[in-house]
């Protein structure tokens, strides 16, 4: 057919190796428990605008700066971020990204996050720590969506949406602007995940 796509939105998926992300998410799964026991700040924001759930995001949004587990995580996104770059064909000459949040999710049953973005951030991501089966994964919108006018149906029901499946051990990459969401978590099992920003000014 003579059909060629054009402006494609990419994502970058990838797996630790067993070996590593094992022993990791068994520490990062601790450390999660013991900042939710101990954050207050984040207890407390969390209670307005996580409900159900627990997030740093509003306190303790720079975890690998107190932490060396998240920090060993970070090193281990950097390559990773790295190769996204190159192939978004990105012009670092004399830049750098470098992390600049990283924060905890914790999703029990019923939790949603609903649908944003990470303003002023250049490519954000999740690596997931712990993922009961049937929790949710991460769902991402059509940017074009806004723009369909008198388009009609796709026969797809999930047209203008992707979604990407949650996995222990398992790293999503998107560039900032794209707009996602988390759907409530259908299953009594917690969904925790680790979410950060990367920055290149």
């Amino acid at each position: 057919m003579p059909v060629t796509a054009l402006f494609p939105t990419r994502l970058y998926l990838a797996k630790l190796a067993p070996k590593t992300a094992t022993p990791l998410n068994a520490q990062l799964l601790k450390e999660c428990a013991q900042l939710r026991q101990d954050d207050v700040a984040g207890q407390q924001w969390s209670k307005h605008n996580y409900p159900g759930g627990f997030t740093s995001y509003g306190s303790a949004h720079r975890m690998h700066l107190f932490s060396p587990t998240f920090a060993d995580l970070q090193r281990k996104l950097d390559r990773h971020v790295r190769a996204f770059a190159r192939a978004l064909d990105f012009d670092l000459t004399d830049r750098q990204l470098e992390m600049t949040d990283c924060w905890v999710n914790i999703m029990p049953f019923q939790t949603a996050h609903s649908l944003h973005l990470h303003p002023l951030s250049t490519i954000s991501g999740t690596y997931y720590v712990k993922t009961p089966k049937g929790c949710p994964g991460l769902k991402f919108e059509d940017p074009r969506l806004d723009r369909f006018m008198a388009a009609p149906p796709r026969r797809a029901p999930e047209a203008g949406w992707e979604t990407v499946q949650a996995e222990a051990g398992k790293l999503v990459l998107f560039e900032s602007w794209l707009r996602h969401e988390v759907p409530p978590n259908r299953v009594r099992g917690e969904r925790v995940s680790i979410s950060f920003n990367y920055n290149w000014f």
